[in-house]
């Protein structure tokens, strides 16, 4: 019956979407540095832990006010308390471990060994508790216990529970955890030159009278002051024999000192370009409708600059190391991540659908296009994608890949890229090509005989009476588009209108310009 109860509550609270809703959003609040509420809670514990170790200075030499103190010791460690509670159980699921026994034993055809169950949270649970983290909670929260007078100096405790809560200690203790054998060795050297100096200088000064080193503890102290080269010079060697002591001691500090130096560079030189990457993947969060170009070789790079120069905002995704360091080198946000992989977009931390205005795919590849498409279509599947092409026979690919809009060189819209998805106008109105205006479309007409025949320059075309918009003309002739022409601009065979409005006026228009008769 008891284990009929249990599982039953396990597969409840596994199921329950209100339990589990309550148990994210407090691993959120505490544990995920995503969420964008997490940093409130810091703040607020930070402020609690300093206004506790003010309060146990200034009680030190002088009264505090009794209403202050009763929220030093009862209403900051009730919170830490409620703190620790709460970690201990968004660490890890008591539910889940006990479905996953029961599943796996109901599948074998056994009977369900809660046993089992409850010794495999009792070491999860156990495991975080023994967290140095963990210990530094329980700590802090002694203080509670304030009868014991003793136990107020944990109070210092709450000092540590700092580098769970500002990001530069976790930063600053990741760094230094890749070292963790190397200072593990200079402490062993640290302890032994300390250890052997304190027997060493006791031996040879404990004897004299003139000495101020008579116990174990003076020696061990003076070794303590010598090797770190402080030197007070409280405590000082006069025999012949001590001084030798103390120059071998000094010259040991020198080298422990040297070494200790060289492993914090060398740490956080191996750990640069990471800070850099964490700090850029940060500030991009914060971004608000910025362009986001997958490649950045010949044509992108044209592009991004042109957008640049527009005021548009760039960010940059390539997997060669040499492309992201000439994008960061033209100024723009670059990360070496690969386009086509979505660990690359869970790492960016955005909102596609409120900071992306769109996502160009500009490698001069098409399988990485169609790559990098499929990745973000399988994370959204309304941001505007435009693609660069380079074999027509790829288009059909990169048509199913979910694509808005395809550009290649041999067409008139890959001829024209460079200059007009630079333009204000212009990329904003291919931006706007999505599925709730399926009706607005950009078109190319081709100038005939005819169309001369029947009009001479741009101003003739009467295009504004169709509601068609003219975004510019190719000039077959100069092989050079021109962005919103002069009235006055020539037109002749061979040339290219490009246009943008609703379909069926697109095509009025057309038939405007073929049957349209000049008159006499």
């Amino acid at each position: 019956m008891l284990k009929r109860l249990i599982l039953d509550a396990a597969y409840f609270l596994q199921t329950s979407q209100s339990y589990q809703a309550k148990k994210r959003f407090f691993y959120n609040l505490l544990e995920n540095d995503k969420s964008p509420y997490k940093k409130y809670v810091d703040i607020s514990m930070m402020v609690l832990i300093f206004i506790s170790v003010a309060v146990l200075i200034r009680e030190v030499k002088f009264h505090v006010n009794d209403y202050l103190l009763f929220f030093s010791n009862y209403v900051i460690s009730l919170v830490f308390f409620i703190e620790y509670m709460l970690r201990l159980w968004v660490h890890s699921s008591v539910s889940e471990i006990i479905v996953q026994r029961a599943e796996h034993d109901t599948f074998l055809l056994r009977e369900v060994n809660l046993y089992k169950a409850f010794k495999k949270v009792l070491h999860v649970k156990l495991s975080y508790m023994l967290s140095i983290q963990a210990i530094i909670d329980l700590l802090a929260i002694l203080p509670f216990f304030h009868e014991l007078r003793l136990l107020r100096i944990f109070i210092l405790f709450r000092v540590f529970k700092l580098f769970r809560y500002a990001k530069s200690f976790q930063t600053l203790s990741s760094v230094l955890a890749t070292k963790k054998f190397e200072f593990f060795t200079l402490a062993i050297f640290a302890s032994i030159v300390i250890f052997v100096s304190s027997v060493l200088i006791y031996v040879m000064e404990a004897n004299n009278d003139n000495s101020p080193i008579n116990t174990l503890f003076d020696a061990f102290y003076w070794s303590i002051v010598t090797i770190s080269t402080v030197g007070y010079g409280d405590v000082t060697a006069v025999t012949g024999e001590g001084r030798v002591v103390a120059i071998l001691v000094i010259t040991a500090g020198i080298a422990v000192l040297a070494f200790t130096t060289s492993l914090f560079v060398s740490a956080f030189t191996e750990k640069l370009y990471e800070i850099k990457e964490i700090k850029t993947i940060e500030d991009v969060s914060k971004l608000k409708n910025f362009y986001l170009v997958c490649g950045y070789e010949r044509v992108a790079k044209e592009v991004s600059c042109k957008l640049a120069k527009n005021g548009r905002k760039i960010i940059v995704l390539d997997d060669d190391a040499t492309r992201i360091a000439e994008a960061q080198k033209d100024g723009f946000i670059a990360l070496h991540y690969n386009p086509g992989a979505i660990e690359s977009y869970k790492k960016l931390n955005i909102d596609i659908d409120k900071q992306v205005k769109a996502i160009l795919c500009l490698r001069e590849d098409d399988v990485e296009n169609v790559y990098a498409a499929l990745t973000i279509r399988s994370l959204n599947k309304n941001v505007f994608i435009l693609s660069l092409l380079i074999n027509d026979t790829n288009r059909k690919k990169l048509e199913f890949a979910g694509i808005n809009k395809i550009v290649y060189p041999q067409e008139l819209v890959g001829l024209i890229t460079k200059e007009l998805v630079g333009k204000p106008v212009a990329f904003e109105v291919i931006h706007e090509l999505r599925s709730d205006s399926a009706n607005v479309m950009v078109d190319e007409i081709g100038i005939t005989s005819r169309i001369v025949e029947n009009f001479t320059t741009v101003e003739e075309l009467g295009n504004i009476e169709y509601r068609v918009v003219l975004l510019g003309i190719y000039k077959h002739k100069y092989d050079r588009f021109y962005f919103n022409p002069i009235d006055s601009t020539i037109i002749e065979n061979g040339d290219y209108l490009l246009v943008i409005g609703y379909k069926v006026f697109i095509q009025e228009f057309e038939k405007h310009l073929h049957t349209k008769v000049r008159n006499g």
